[in-house]
């Protein structure tokens, strides 16, 4: 029985009994990278994180681990007031799936690692600069008590990243100027203002993301819920 008293290789040989080869085929037409998975479903990974609850030292031997599943319960299991910034840029180095990106950005912005998005977002690696924009769209969702100034201040580096071709990039930005215009009346003005802008370009990437943008920024039912 697995429990918090458990250690990453009971955790690891845990995990292994709840492989899924039928699982790993359907995650990887979703664009995971399955090289070292197991097949195991998020909700059913929590569920395990439930169990074995929060351990920082613990959590850092998970990672290590190199399989996908330990990976995200790495991520689930680790402290983030604990988690230093050398921490987070060591397993950033690692990144490889967009998946375990959103789930480590999530931690981070827990962790309060702020400082790294525009780290991230100047880092070439297409996994290390979704980081900074999944971080920037998990802010605007989640912290609702941090300044508008301070969301709005990262809006310069969608500006400056909107040409990105890559995949996980551009949608990348494009969820986090979403996000920051969806946070209040405050910030819809300037995302919206910022996507007709992009929607405007002669980039092609930069005007999708623009455009996309635009319509969801535009809707009634959005404009509702934020007057």
């Amino acid at each position: 029985m697995i429990g918090p008293s458990s250690d990453a290789a009971e955790l690891i040989a845990h995990l292994e009994t709840l492989r899924s080869e039928e699982n790993v085929a359907g995650m990887a037409r979703f664009g995971i990278v399955t090289g070292h998975a197991l097949g195991i479903s998020n909700p059913d990974i929590r569920a395990v994180a439930r169990r074995a609850k929060k351990d920082h030292v613990r959590a850092m031997q998970l990672w290590r681990s190199d399989i996908r599943e330990a990976r995200l319960l790495a991520l689930y299991t680790a402290e983030p007031k604990r988690l230093t910034r050398e921490e987070a840029q060591n397993w950033a180095d690692d990144f490889n799936s967009w998946e375990i990106v959103d789930c480590a950005a999530d931690l981070f912005v827990s962790g309060g690692l702020d400082e790294l998005i525009s780290d991230f977002a100047a880092d070439e690696r297409e996994f290390i600069r979704r980081t900074a924009f999944a971080m920037i769209a998990g802010a605007a969702v989640h912290r609702k008590k941090e300044s508008d100034a301070t969301i709005l201040a990262w809006m310069s580096l969608i500006e400056a990243h909107a040409g990105d071709p890559r995949n996980f990039v551009r949608k990348a930005v494009n969820w986090a100027l979403r996000s920051i215009g969806k946070r209040n009346l405050a910030c819809h003005a300037p995302a919206l203002a910022l996507a007709k802008f992009l929607a405007e370009s002669p980039d092609k990437t930069a005007r999708w993301i623009g455009k996309d943008a635009v319509r969801e920024l535009s809707s009634e039912k959005l404009l509702a819920r934020l007057r």
